[in-house]
């Protein structure tokens, strides 16, 4: 994890310290300052018409090849919600990892989804399973 804001250093040094006193809560990652706001600007963080240190609050899931798998974008005045921050990262590995697809608000140890045929042979064999456990439709299957 990493953290980056176009503030100063010394204005992370004193958020974290600030996080640290009120809270209690030590901040476990590198916070980046990106002054010259080139990396804000790259990946969209900048409030097109607000002042120049507005960004939004963003949430990048990127994976170990560097691809970019999933984002969440929050306005400024909206706090993040750390569950389904976690909920998404558990979502992610279980696709890397089984190839599966998760639902709305899926969790771990729930079932997940197993995609939709992409060829004309799965399809014949998804419909030969029509009727099988966790099977809706041809398209539309989960694990059980």
């Amino acid at each position: 994890m990493i953290g980056l804001s176009v503030d100063s250093v010394y204005s992370h040094l004193a958020w974290q310290a600030s996080i640290e006193q009120n809270f209690g809560i030590k901040i476990p990652f590198p916070v980046i300052a990106d002054l010259d706001q080139r990396v804000s600007r790259l990946y969209g963080m900048i409030h097109p018409g607000a002042a120049s240190t507005a960004t939004v609050r963003t949430v990048f899931f990127i994976d170990d090849k560097g691809i970019v798998r999933a984002m969440i974008y929050y306005p400024l005045s909206l706090g993040r919600n750390i569950d389904e921050i976690v909920r998404v990262v558990d979502g992610l590995q279980k696709n890397a990892r089984e190839g599966l697809a998760t639902p709305a608000d899926w969790r771990p140890g729930e079932p997940a989804v197993i995609p939709a045929p992409v060829t004309v042979q799965g399809l014949r064999e998804r419909l030969e399973q029509q009727g099988s456990p966790g099977q809706t439709t041809w398209y539309y299957k989960v694990t059980t």
